[in-house]
This record gives C-alpha cells, structure tokens and sequence, in this order.
C-alpha cells in the first residue's frame, strides 16, 4: 500500500489518541481508588462485626450490674426491715435470730458489693473496648469517604478525557485516506497500529531493527507504507530513523 509521509505521519496522532482513549477508558471503568475502597468496605465489616460482639459483652455487663443493684437493694430493704423489728423486739429468741439474719444479711451485701466494683471495672474496660472499635470505624469511613469522593472525580475527569479524545480521533481519522485507516484499524486490534521509527528502534516493540530490515527501508519508497518485522505495526519514518 501506497501513501503519502504526511498521511502516514497522520496515523502517529490517531496511535497516540487511541492510547490516551485506552487510558481514560481504563481509568473510568476501574479508578485507581477502587481498589482500596473495596479493601475498607471488608474491613468495616470485620470492625462492625467485631463491633457486634463488643457491644454484645458490655449490654451483658450492664444487665448484670442491674441485677445486683437490684439484689443490693432488696438486701438493704430486708436488713431495714429487720434492723426495725429488733428495735421493737422484746422477745430474746427472736431478737437473737434477727441478729443472726441481720448479719447474713451483712455479708450477702459484701459479696453483692465486690461483684458489683468488678463487674463495673470490667463494664469500664467494655466501654473502652467498644469506643476503641467506634473510633476504628470512623477512620475506616473516613477514609472510604475520601477515596470514594476522589474515585468519583477521578472518574469524571477519565470521562471527559475519553470523550474529548474520541472527537480528536474522529477529527485526525477522517483526514486519512479511508484504505490506510482501515489497514491501521487492523493492526490495531493486536498491537500497537502505527508508531515512529527513531534511530533505528520501532517505539511501538522498542526493538533495534536488524541490518537487513534497515536495508530494506532505506531502498522503500517515502510513500510505500512499511510495517515493523517484529511486533507488525507501521512503521512511519522520519529525518529521526536513522536510515
């Protein structure tokens, strides 16, 4: 195939456009952000769920505590009620029994009283635990927020790349004749469609060619349209070939 080193030329613009429409694709499809965004939605879960557990412990502390409150005060109540009827006792054999219930009644308070000082030293550690798990998720969603806002812009800008680099390719194509943009759209859909020669190495592959197929190009025609041996892009030459 024949054409004109201007046309030719043409094809490295239309090269470098379906690149940069390639990248903002790829960039608006799946944002650099994503990924971590993903990783934070999986740890906040694993914090929420630990977070369950937590709040399961300390709701169980808190139940616990209620009920030996409400057993110190029914103690209370009855060691009232006894420590009255004493007062008013006159008979020896009841008062010695009142006596006897009363200090049950004393101890029962005590050993209500030291679990009730541990349960609320473990309800302290509890609180701690569960606000050390809150304040983990807050930052697991603060940082999702960010990178979910970033991902989002970063999106936007992908896409208005994509498409003003779209309109840009349409422009430049369509001053190619339509037989060399179909041959470069051929070669486009396995490699790279069209790409410089510079000082002997094809950009595209980015290998050196062989004495030989310098030769070749050196006898070819400006207008005869030529093609990588290695990777099989076109190859346009310029005064930077080296030829």
């Amino acid at each position: 195939m024949n054409a004109s080193p201007a046309d030719q030329r043409r094809l490295l613009e239309v090269a470098d456009l379906d690149a940069r429409i390639g990248r903002a694709d790829a960039a608006r499809k799946n944002p650099a952000q994503a990924a971590r965004v993903n990783e934070l939605l999986a740890k906040r879960q694993e914090l929420s769920q630990e977070l369950t557990a937590r709040l399961g412990v300390r709701d169980d502390l808190r139940i616990e505590l209620k009920r030996i409150e409400s057993d110190v005060a029914v103690v209370d109540a009855r060691r009232s009620r006894d420590a009255d009827r004493l007062a008013a006792s006159t008979n020896p054999k009841e008062a010695q029994g009142l006596e006897s219930e009363l200090a049950s009644l004393a101890r029962r308070k005590s050993d209500l009283e030291d679990a009730e000082l541990e349960i609320m030293d473990r309800l302290e550690q509890a609180d701690a635990a569960v606000a050390e798990q809150e304040a983990l998720i807050a930052e697991t969603n603060a940082e999702g927020g960010r990178l979910s806002a970033e991902g989002k812009q970063a999106v936007a800008d992908a896409t208005a790349t994509f498409e003003q680099a779209t309109r840009d390719r349409a422009a430049v194509a369509g001053a190619v004749p339509a037989d060399l943009l179909a041959l470069y759209d051929r070669i486009s859909q396995r490699t790279t469609g069209a790409a410089l020669l510079r000082a002997r190495t094809c950009e595209a592959c980015r290998m050196v060619l062989a004495g030989t197929d310098l030769q070749s190009l050196r006898q070819a025609p400006d207008d005869l349209v030529v093609t990588c041996p290695e990777c099989g892009a076109i190859l346009v030459r310029t005064e930077e070939s080296g030829l």
